[in-house]
């Protein structure tokens, strides 16, 4: 069972690599949804003003020292999906030492963590 749930990850890995890097230079070059709003409202420069962001690794999915923007953008998408599957996988392996309880626990409290800020925040607190 073990062997053929690798199996399925590992081809898994290899479709979203594939698409990755030969889809992704035909994404649409307009602004997504958040964005599209950000400039609307009139508040898209702000976040343009962190630092955090102008030393981004792959600002606007490219990469500043390959010319072809085509090119750029694949191998962005390429790097980028390889980088989360072994984030992923890394973290997969943690748990795996780690018994179920704690795991339930961690995971709650790191939802709070990235859910609750992103609450409006209620008059009088």
């Amino acid at each position: 069972m073990k062997r053929r749930f690798d199996g399925f990850v590992w081809i898994g890995l290899g479709m979203a690599l594939l698409i990755a890097l030969f889809l992704s230079p035909f994404a649409s070059t307009s602004p997504d949804g958040l964005e599209k709003v950000a400039e609307t409202k009139g508040f898209s420069e702000k976040g343009e003003g962190w630092t955090f962001w102008r030393h981004a690794p792959f600002s606007d999915y490219t990469l500043p020292w390959i010319k072809n923007e085509k090119a750029s953008t694949a191998l962005s998408g390429l790097i980028g999906t390889l980088a989360i599957f072994l984030i992923a996988l890394g973290v997969g392996k943690l748990f795996k030492k780690i018994p179920a309880k704690k795991v339930i626990l961690f995971i709650f409290f790191a939802s709070l963590f990235f859910f609750l800020p992103s609450l409006p925040m209620l008059p009088g607190l």
